[in-house]
């Protein structure tokens, strides 16, 4: 026969017998809807996984979000205790959740790899894909039939904000010292959470399409073409590239992007491209924050990978970074080396 357990025990005598339920102290995280005389805990799940090459393994971790779902991590510590300075990365737009993390822990893991060998730890995070929604709204929430209720979905750096406040609270991490790693999409968060958050102490934005952050409209003025925009443009000669910052500059609602910018309180190292067909809109954000006179530091490499922060495994299952990637790669650990160790 199946014991029946005190809990079970508990509820039947309550909602059975004369006893009122209101006397007994309701302990449900949903109180309008459910009774829970015992608080319900249980051990977080965690999955260990071993990565490929490596004696360090991953612990996957499901990290809350404000509107109740989960955003998988993976978190990587070096041996020893800790309490270790740390690094979040963030790849671009979000989604595809596990499988991606999976992946790139075995497979585009290079750079993160370097930073385990420097002491650091480090995590690969998933956040929700970025929409449409106009940066800028304020999020509010309101209670609603006992829960919650948010004038708009939280957006993509919401959920990382919410992930690195997270991962300051593990055992191993030193919430003091935790910083951020980025290419494209997630430059642009990186700006974004500066502005409204202070648990990061120093971030590094490699190439940060950071068009909605500095509030840059369309060209109304371009040609229209059929043709898609080259990632990697064949020249961009020094002439090319102020007349491009020059015309960026007219595209912005400068007073909405200077709030912005003058909200920032952490360092940033801006890691531009040469020949990006957005260089002018990194440059553009590195301007602003240096006219907000906030400590920002500039680095322009001649890379014809978008991404090329990121090591990746070779068709040989090795990692290996060209003379470019390795160059950024040690400027970044001697960044971070200043801000976090």
């Amino acid at each position: 026969m199946r014991k029946i357990s005190s809990f079970i025990l508990l509820y039947i005598a309550m909602t059975t017998s004369g006893v009122a339920q209101e006397s007994v102290e309701n302990k449900s995280i949903d109180p309008m809807w459910l009774m829970v005389p015992e608080e319900v805990t249980g051990d977080e799940p965690i999955i260990t996984e071993s990565v490929m090459g490596s004696d360090i393994p991953t612990e996957y971790r499901f990290v809350e979000l404000l509107d109740g779902v989960y955003a998988p991590i993976g978190i990587r510590t070096p041996k020893g205790e800790g309490p270790f300075p740390t690094i979040v990365f963030a790849h671009m737009n979000g989604g595809f959740g596990m499988r991606w993390l999976r992946e790139w822990t075995n497979y585009g893991s290079g750079t993160l790899e370097r930073f385990l060998d420097e002491g650091y730890a480090v995590v690969w995070m998933r956040y929700r894909a970025e929409v449409d929604t106009p940066y800028g709204s304020e999020l509010n929430v309101r209670e609603f039939q006992g829960r919650q209720r948010y004038n708009r979905s939280p957006l993509e750096y919401e959920d990382a904000i919410e992930i690195v406040e997270y991962v300051r609270a593990l055992p191993k991490v030193d919430a003091e010292r935790v910083g951020w790693a980025s290419v494209s999409h997630g430059g642009e968060m990186l700006m974004k959470i500066a502005s409204e958050y202070k648990g990061l102490k120093a971030g590094i934005a490699t190439e940060p399409a950071s068009m909605d952050y500095i509030a840059q409209g369309p060209d109304e003025s371009a040609e229209p073409s059929t043709e898609p925009d080259t990632e990697t443009m064949e020249v961009n000669t020094t002439e090319m590239k102020t007349a491009a910052l020059a015309k960026a500059r007219t595209l912005i609602d400068k007073p909405l992007a200077m709030s912005r910018a003058n909200a920032v309180d952490m360092p940033i190292l801006i890691v531009s491209r040469a020949r990006d067909h957005n260089q002018a809109t990194f440059r553009l954000n590195y301007e602003l924050l240096e006219e907000a006179g906030k400590d920002v530091e500039w680095k322009e490499y001649d890379h014809e990978h978008h991404g090329f922060f990121f090591i990746e495994r070779n068709a040989e299952g090795e990692y290996v970074s060209d003379p470019i990637q390795t160059e950024a790669i040690d400027y970044a650990v001697s960044y971070f080396a200043r801000h976090l160790k």
